[in-house]
């Protein structure tokens, strides 16, 4: 008997939790290669890591900080189960990447393969987030927030955010680790917008 498709399925807590924990591993994944490489990308996770080459202070410290200011909005603009599944997307990407260095050892990593693949990796687990109603970044937030109540389109502010940070990166890091960071944005975007589109995909929180 076929399923009926009409109808989209609610998920249930054991499977947001576990597209969570899959979610946050492997964007936790990414940026530990990006880490390797000094490399950056875009929204809260891109600025952390900067700030982590310029201070030293760990990456998990700083995205966990930076997303702060961003609950309140969280809990207003999207929902309280949406602003608490992003809060713990966002802790347990802090534990995350505050581990993995003990789990594994990345002794030597090409540049281009950490952009390509790191941004692969982020870009699958934040699609996994969003289909499940979840998010790693309070960026994203707040272009929602400044769209509906000041009329700026969330797509052109999230962009000016993210050339700031690229802006910024020119500063800090080499130049073909930009030009790489750039190439890794670029492949994370292009999996989220193939794919994160209405109509492909049919379950709901």
């Amino acid at each position: 008997m076929t399923p009926d498709l009409s109808t989209p399925s609610r998920h249930k807590l054991h499977e947001d939790i576990f597209a969570m924990l899959i979610g946050t591993m492997l964007v936790s994944l990414g940026i530990a290669f990006y880490a390797q490489v000094q490399l950056t990308t875009g929204s809260s996770a891109g600025l952390a890591l900067l700030l982590q080459y310029i201070t030293g202070i760990p990456f998990g410290w700083l995205f966990f900080a930076i997303n702060l200011p961003f609950y309140g909005l969280a809990f207003l603009r999207m929902g309280w189960p949406f602003a608490v599944k992003t809060i713990a997307s966002v802790a347990l990407v802090s534990y995350f990447t505050s581990q993995i260095p003990g789990w594994i050892g990345i002794e030597q990593i090409h540049p281009l393969f950490a952009a390509l693949v790191g941004g692969g990796l982020m870009g699958l687990g934040i699609l996994s987030l969003f289909r499940h109603k979840a998010s790693v970044g309070g960026i994203n937030i707040l272009a929602l927030y400044l769209q509906d109540n000041f009329g700026i389109r969330a797509g052109y502010f999230q962009l000016g955010v993210d050339a700031v940070i690229l802006v910024i990166a020119f500063f800090v890091l080499p130049f073909d680790r930009v030009l790489y960071s750039i190439l890794g944005a670029l492949v994370l975007n292009m999996i989220i917008a193939l794919n994160h589109r209405p109509g492909r995909y049919v379950g709901f929180s």
